[in-house]
């Protein structure tokens, strides 16, 4: 019998529970890569690809320079550019990739990644570990494939544009200022 009770709350209580398990400090040390002056790259596929271009919206309204990899108009890397990375499993291919070519490059990377022992955390700078399943994983989620990595990546990484706009004394309009304005 299928048990559609509850189904938002039990997401919710899931996300908690990842969130609870995160440690603070790798958002700390995901931080202290990123200054005013370095571009901000993102990269991840499918459904990561989707929280890094949100990530990377959200960087360019508070205030940095951010671009998605990939897409036709982001430029060459230098060095003290940073990428962020996103893979559940640390072993996205292409994904992995990007950070190696940018780590030779100079470039700062972040891997967000559920899996501290991966290729992807290998290459990178700062590791930002969520606990969530991915997909051909088992657990006891309620929830298909990745959801809950993804659900998780993006408060994460929320979290992270909240502590920067802190830090660089980014207020909410000025935030806004920033948005599109011809939606």
């Amino acid at each position: 019998m299928i048990d559609n009770n509850r189904v938002l709350e039990r997401i919710v209580e899931e996300i908690q529970g990842v969130i609870a398990r995160m440690d603070e400090n790798d958002l700390e040390r995901a931080m202290a890569l990123i200054t005013k002056g370095s571009r901000i790259y993102a990269a991840g596929e499918g459904r990561s690809g989707f929280q890094a271009r949100s990530f990377a919206m959200r960087m360019m309204h508070i205030g940095y320079t951010s671009y998605m990899m990939g897409e036709t108009i982001c430029p060459s890397m230098r060095e003290g550019d940073v990428l962020l990375a996103i893979s559940g499993s640390g072993k996205t291919r292409r994904t992995v990739e990007d950070a190696e070519a940018a780590k030779k490059l100079g470039v700062r990377v972040i891997a967000v990644t559920s899996k501290s022992d991966s290729p992807l955390a290998s290459v990178a700078d700062a590791v930002i570990v969520v606990p969530g399943r991915v997909k051909g994983e088992s657990s006891g989620s309620i929830q298909l494939l990745s959801s809950l990595f993804d659900q998780s990546v993006h408060i994460a990484l929320d979290a992270l544009c909240l502590m920067l706009s802190r830090r660089d004394d980014v207020s909410d309009a000025d935030a806004n200022a920033n948005h599109a304005n011809v939606e």
